[in-house]
């Protein structure tokens, strides 16, 4: 009785808060689930069946009437739910975006529904109100914005002023521009970055401005949709309620006769159970018979089995005491012979071993004095080849430290060589000019090599008139030399250098050939 009382519940339940889709949750009708409990009855009981025939024909005839009552209420549901898939379809896929463009456009839509144009009028005194104090707040902001100016200006004026230089000043009034400059490309990318928010949060209202409007649209259609399902609901309580109360009285009829057929088999059980009993005692009594029996067997199956071991036991020892004695003898008797052949072999070869040691000996102590003498040759060279190898390594960390030195200096010596690869080509454009100047200089020299030769020729001819004078002198008495006379008296033969010893002063004496120039560059020293 409680869990159809639970079942029929939730379906009332169901009815009062069901949803809009249509979807109405119908109760069994209880009468035919009685029957089967009736059946069981009737092969108990055959009066009973017959005295209740009739009241079973008369559940069958409501349950027309409450199957008509219910397709009616499935079909309203169907139609309901059709209305609402409906207002979905069009409200959230395709109408709305016609709406969408009409407000868009500043059209508003043609049936005021729920207060529309209230909202809209809200809105835009709200974005007037908005607007109103953007206004003012960018007013505020360049008032700020001039009083900050002035005092920037007033400590960039204190700041020039501690400068004493113009070029100070320009130096601190050009970091104060980059720094301006700076600080206004970072204000004009937040700018911006703020232009682009403010297009999206633009873009965002005009949205949700859209979605609003949908909304308010489809709740209108919704909230008559959820006055149809109430009345409908209501309908439906009625209904669940009349059917409640035609289920009572068919439960209550069940009831009765299942509490008839329970108490039949009641008393049936008990005369079952006394037999059942009676039975149990007799099994019972058999089964500690069996069992007595069944140890009684296993007990001496046991026994039995224990004795044909211990003679089974008994004749494999004897036999394997039989056979181990057999193989010990002959074991010994083969170990036996094998000792003597092996002890003969043995002697022979010890005696040829004892020849082949002795040589061996000899051979070997040949070679250890060979060896010893190898092995103090090796010691030595291991004492040279340490000592060369520490040497070795002193060196390496020598020659190392050089390479690191070299490295530097090669590193230096790069340096120099491209300055005097550069050097180089200045000195070979140089010496190019140089050369020019020595071949015309080699052609002085030369012309001057023929003065020298000439002048040596004249001086030596002058020397030989001047010692053929002396010797006439000599002989004939000195000549009194006439005052008037402007030529020199020549100097005596002793004193005259020698031709080879001061040829630049025979050049320099003679005043008729052309001076070398004086100004002439040195000449260079040939490579």
């Amino acid at each position: 009785m409680k869990k159809q009382d639970t079942e029929e519940s939730p379906s009332i339940t169901g009815s009062e808060d069901s949803p809009p889709t249509g979807e109405v949750s119908e109760a069994p009708p209880a009468p035919p689930a009685a029957h089967p409990t009736t059946d069981g009855s009737d092969s108990n009981s055959p009066n009973r069946a017959e005295s209740q025939s009739p009241r079973a024909k008369t559940p069958l005839q409501t349950n027309e009437g409450g199957n008509e009552v219910a397709q009616s209420q499935c079909d309203m549901a169907e139609e309901l739910s059709r209305q609402l898939e409906d207002i979905l379809s069009t409200y959230c896929r395709e109408s709305l975006r016609d709406d969408a463009g009409a407000l868009l456009n500043g059209q508003s839509h043609s049936p005021v529904l729920n207060g529309l144009t209230g909202e809209k009028e809200d809105d835009k005194s709200v974005e007037g109100k908005v607007n109103g104090a953007e206004k003012e707040q960018k007013k505020t902001q360049e008032k700020k914005k001039v009083k900050g100016l002035g005092k920037e200006i007033t400590l960039l004026m204190q700041t020039l002023n501690t400068l004493s230089t113009p070029e100070e000043k320009l130096a601190g009034l050009c970091k104060k521009y980059a720094d301006l400059v700076e600080e206004h490309r970072t204000t004009q990318k937040q700018m911006r970055a703020l232009q682009k928010k403010q297009s999206q949060l633009v873009q965002e209202k005009d949205n949700l401005r859209n979605e609003h409007s949908k909304a308010i649209l489809a709740r209108s259609k919704l909230e008559s949709l959820c006055r149809e399902l109430q009345r409908h609901n209501r309908t439906l309580k009625e209904e669940g309620i009349q059917r409640t109360r035609l289920e009572e009285e068919k439960r209550k009829e069940v009831t009765s006769h299942f509490q008839a057929t329970l108490n039949d088999i009641q008393t049936q059980m008990e005369q079952h159970n006394e037999r059942n009993a009676s039975l149990r005692q007799e099994n019972a009594e058999l089964a500690e018979k069996l069992k007595k029996l069944y140890e009684q067997y296993k007990l001496r199956e046991e026994h039995i089995d224990k004795v044909v071991k211990h003679k089974d036991l008994q004749q494999q020892l004897v036999d394997a005491k039989l056979h181990q004695a057999q193989e010990m003898l002959k074991e010994s008797e083969e170990h036996h012979d094998r000792e003597k052949d092996f002890l003969l072999k043995e002697a022979v070869e010890s005696q040829r071993i004892c020849e082949l040691m002795k040589q061996q000996e000899v051979h070997l102590k040949q070679q250890l004095s060979l060896y010893t003498e190898k092995f103090e040759e090796f010691q030595t060279t291991l004492s040279k080849s340490n000592e060369v190898f520490t040497t070795f390594k002193q060196e390496m960390e020598k020659m190392t430290k050089k390479i690191k030195k070299l490295e530097k200096e090669t590193a230096m010596y790069r340096s120099r060589w491209e300055s005097s690869n550069k050097a180089l080509l200045e000195m070979a454009e140089e010496k190019a000019v140089r050369d020019w100047d020595f071949e015309a200089l080699q052609g002085k020299v030369q012309r001057l090599d023929k003065l020298r030769r000439a002048l040596k020729v004249e001086r030596n001819e002058l020397r030989k008139k001047v010692q053929n004078l002396n010797g006439d002198s000599g002989a004939g008495g000195a000549p009194a030399s006439d005052p008037g006379t402007d030529s020199p008296s020549p100097p005596p033969t002793d004193s005259l250098p020698e031709p080879s010893s001061c040829p630049v002063a025979d050049s320099a004496s003679c005043h008729c050939g052309p001076r070398p120039d004086t100004d002439a560059p040195p000449l260079p020293a040939l490579e």
